[in-house]
């Protein structure tokens, strides 16, 4: 399964104030697994940054000035997004902004069903906490030395991990029936896998195991469960 986990950092609040985006940040997750592969762009919003956004992003006027516009890399974004959901961190605020860029191109929206907040999931798993992104990496022992100041692409590595934990870890299924091992195998590269290519050898004696296969006749018979296979 392919999930993109997502931020942005904006020139403001409101796309309908005139607000818009300075930077886009994704990371690929496969199977709650991230994968290493990004998407990142910093973007010139053709109007000016305030003051006290930049106090949050650190993103200046004049460091933006020669970077594309949102409709230079509209389609580069959506073909690394593809039809994936979207994990995001208060999805509401992210799918806004790139929804209004998307209409001023006259393209469709992305569909509000893509999205995948962890703000919510935190809400039924962790009642009564707070939910900002700092309090959680926090509430997770996830590491915030690095982040000074917001920034897209860092902020959706950090939801990664953040999600990871509130969905129980990367970790998705245990299988150790014969027909599994052929594909755990394969994926060992992913993690640890321990299959041993010869039998242990056994610790008991002639006598115990005389004696032990003489006490489940007597007391099992043929019912014992291990005899069916």
């Amino acid at each position: 399964m392919r999930e993109i986990v997502f931020d942005t950092e904006t020139t403001g609040l409101d796309p309908a104030a005139g607000h818009r985006i300075v930077e886009l940040g994704c990371v690929e997750l496969e199977d709650h697994c991230p994968t290493g592969k990004a998407y990142h762009a910093y973007l010139n919003p053709e109007r000016d940054v305030p003051p006290e956004t930049t106090k949050v992003h650190g993103l200046t006027n004049d460091f933006l000035a020669d970077k594309p516009r949102f409709a230079e890399v509209c389609d580069e974004f959506l073909s690394f997004i593809g039809d994936a959901p979207l994990v995001i961190h208060n999805a509401a605020f992210d799918m806004r902004f790139v929804n209004a860029e998307l209409a001023k191109l006259g393209r469709p929206p992305l569909d509000a069903a893509r999205a995948i907040d962890t703000i919510e999931i935190a809400k039924v798993k962790l009642p009564g906490a707070r939910y900002s992104l700092d309090e959680l990496c926090k509430r997770f022992a996830i590491d915030l030395s690095v982040r000074e100041k917001h920034g897209a692409l860092l902020d959706a590595e950090l939801t990664a991990k953040v999600y990871l934990e509130l969905i129980g870890g990367r970790q998705q299924r245990l299988s150790l029936a014969p027909a599994d091992r052929e594909e755990i195998t394969a994926d060992a590269a992913t993690g640890p896998v321990c299959l041993r290519s010869h039998k242990l050898s056994s610790r008991l004696s002639a006598e115990e195991k005389a004696a032990h296969d003489s006490f489940v006749a007597k007391q099992l018979g043929d019912d014992a469960i291990w005899k069916r296979y």
